[in-house]
């Protein structure tokens, strides 16, 4: 597997508060990334200095090898992509406009959507179960409706590197389990994801591996089996936890 995002040395700081200290963060194609933490730890922040949204205090960060800052931002954005925490409508859109939008940084300057953009936007619509609302306005959606809208519009523009913030926020249990079993198929397909979420087990399920941000500096990254115990855990959100084994594997409960 090759590397789509390495962090060096990553610091960040937020209102004079160290965030994480020198991260280390290497990201390979195929894998799925959690990052967990409390309110406020910096998963957010951290998420967009990978988007290059945010400038971090020191270190590095490369895609396929190359600086963060030597990316134009629409080639960047035939790469990478990001699913915020919250989706705003400005302009009145479709649905289907809406997903298409994805394909953008794909277009050449001055040319229209083809039947094949049109095509990825609907495939991805049917995916997240909104195919037979592609004609609707997107501000006429409920909040888990317009959340998997967000995705489809990720789907469509195709990023070998998705960066999800709460992706599953809004979203019933089916839904849930519906969106991040999208997100896994990416990976398969050779993507690369890094997920915030505040499900333990939904994580503990589908992420390979974790990144546990402890808001003081402080981080460790790893395999998810590996940091997902109950001590670190109980740790990292300052409250106790227990696991418990099941016939789907361990589930993380609080105490």
């Amino acid at each position: 597997m090759s590397c789509v995002l390495e962090c060096e040395q990553l610091s960040l700081s937020r209102g004079g508060r160290r965030l994480c200290d020198e991260l280390e963060l290497p990201v390979a194609t195929g894998e799925c990334w959690g990052v967990l933490g409390l309110n406020g730890a910096g998963k957010t922040t951290l998420l967009h200095a990978l988007a290059g949204l945010r400038a971090p205090d020191s270190g590095s960060i490369r895609i396929d090898g190359i600086p963060l800052p030597q990316w134009r931002r629409r080639e960047l954005a035939r790469v990478l992509g990001l699913m915020p925490q919250d989706s705003h409508d400005p302009f009145p859109a479709t649905v289907l406009d809406t997903a298409l939008a994805g394909r953008h940084p794909h277009l050449a300057p001055w040319r229209g959507e083809s039947e094949e953009d049109y095509r990825l936007a609907r495939a991805a619509l049917a995916a997240v179960d909104l195919a037979s609302m592609e004609r609707r306005s997107a501000g006429t959606l409920s909040g888990g409706e317009r959340r998997r809208l967000a995705l489809a519009t990720l789907l469509t523009q195709a990023p070998r590197l998705m960066l999800l913030d709460e992706p599953v926020n809004h979203l019933d249990l089916h839904h849930q389990i519906q969106l991040l079993e999208q997100v896994r198929e990416q990976t398969r397909r050779g993507c690369a994801a890094i997920m915030v979420l505040h499900d333990l087990n939904l994580a503990r399920r589908f992420c390979d591996r974790v990144l546990l941000l402890y808001g003081d500096g402080r981080w460790e990254a790893g395999g998810t089996a590996e940091l997902m115990t109950a001590e670190r855990l109980s740790e990292l959100y300052g409250h106790p936890v227990a696991t418990l084994q099941t016939e789907i594997g361990p589930a993380i409960l609080p105490r």
